[in-house]
């Protein structure tokens, strides 16, 4: 049965009190909602553990199963995401260049760009833009196999398993990969090096 309301009633103030605590808890909120966004982006070791499954670990990888580095990446992939700002290929890029174009791919695919490993690994977090510099001659800095630097002095070098070409340049003394390679024509446009190779340096 409906209410009766007198005619000459004030009209209640519920309706706007409503609204007014509706607006003030949106507008309060909104901070509260950006902090915990960025609160749940991706970590390292989430990338890390990403990278184990993907590769074992291997951010030099390149297996010949047509994905590259550490997360696996196809070369079109690669390219489509700013990977060539960096390297050529994934496996010739560095961990966080890697982790850099990976945040762009998260932030466009999600993380069904790795569907078993993501699944596997329970991968989490929102895609947090990274900012490198490029390949210009000095590399971020990356877990190498010291060894002692040889100088330049247009020697070889034989190729051992998990060697990229950054590697082997800041290793002998060489400004980048880049210089390593035209010091090696032969390696043609894929730049594909192999263990036992025997490389100029």
């Amino acid at each position: 049965m409906p209410r009766y309301r007198g005619k000459h009633r004030k009209p209640s103030t519920a309706g706007r009190t409503i609204a007014r605590t509706a607006v003030a808890g949106a507008v309060l909120g909104a901070p509260m909602l950006a902090v915990v966004g960025t609160a749940n982006a991706a970590t390292d070791s989430t990338w890390d553990s990403l990278a184990h499954c993907e590769s074992t670990g291997n951010w030099a990888a390149n297996t010949g199963n047509g994905y590259y580095g550490g997360l696996q990446f196809s070369p079109s992939t690669w390219k489509a995401y700013g990977g060539g700002e960096y390297a050529t290929s994934a496996h010739q890029a560095t961990r966080a260049q890697q982790i850099a174009v990976a945040e762009k791919v998260l932030a466009a695919q999600g993380w069904n760009a790795w569907p078993s490993c993501s699944s596997k690994t329970g991968a989490s977090g929102s895609a947090t833009p990274r900012t490198l510099e490029t390949d210009s001659g000095t590399r971020a800095p990356e877990r190498v196999k010291a060894s002692a630097p040889a100088a330049s002095s247009g020697g070889t070098y034989t190729v051992k398993s998990g060697d990229t070409l950054g590697q082997i340049a800041a290793t002998h003394g060489i400004a980048n990969w880049k210089d390593l390679l035209s010091k090696n024509p032969g390696l043609g446009a894929g730049h594909l090096i192999t263990p036992g190779q025997v490389i100029n340096t």
